[in-house]
């Protein structure tokens, strides 16, 4: 919740909104880049990636405004509001998704026309 209030806040520089903004969303997503269901590179985005996003925007964000955003997502889960869910992250996992189904389909169309045409 603290990047989410992050890439509102008005001292955030753009560049570390735009990070945060991709963090949160993809956090948030019901979809993973990696579906859980892939043995060990399932949970690999969940164990690296998120937080590897997480630590950088940290650590590029003002002091002071991560103070006051922190403070912001305390008083959040006081409240125990429910998180937000981002479909737009949902829409843009699913269309990678398939860009990368259509690119594997289009190399490999290629290959085995390129391997007839050897023999």
């Amino acid at each position: 919740m603290v990047l989410w209030f992050c890439c509102r806040h008005p001292k955030t520089p753009w560049f570390v909104k735009a990070l945060a903004v991709c963090v949160v969303a993809y956090a948030l997503s019901p979809i993973d880049l990696i579906p859980d269901f892939i043995p060990v590179l399932g949970y690999l985005d969940d164990l690296v990636l998120l937080p590897l996003g997480i630590l950088l925007v940290v650590r590029l964000m003002p002091k002071e405004a991560l103070r006051e955003c922190r403070v912001q997502a305390d008083e959040w889960e006081k409240l125990q509001a429910p998180r937000p869910i981002s479909r737009i992250a949902a829409g843009l996992i699913v269309m990678i998704w398939l860009m990368a189904l259509l690119c594997s389909w289009w190399l490999l169309a290629h290959y085995f026309a390129h391997e007839s045409l050897l023999q």
